[in-house]
């Protein structure tokens, strides 16, 4: 079961995805050299940014967990 902390990360994650790729659509339309094309690649280039960031987060958490389950079981065998 995932936990509601992770389903929550999920529905962001999948949200910053929906707005970079429709970034990335609006962007296939305008002008490389205007100011809109390079609005665009900025935010196309932020959201990429807070993608690495929460999926880094979602990593560490899970080895958290992890560690945390196995540091348990092993404090639970030695007593």
């Amino acid at each position: 079961m995932v936990k509601p902390n992770a389903r929550l990360a999920n529905e962001i994650i999948d949200r910053i995805l929906e707005l970079s790729a429709d970034a990335h659509a609006q962007r296939r339309e305008v002008a490389e050299d205007s100011p809109a094309f390079h609005g665009l690649t900025g935010a196309i280039a932020a959201y990429g940014k807070l993608l690495a960031l929460l999926t880094s987060l979602q990593k560490r958490e899970e080895f958290d967990r992890v560690v945390g389950q196995r540091f348990s079981e092993h404090v639970a065998a030695v007593n």
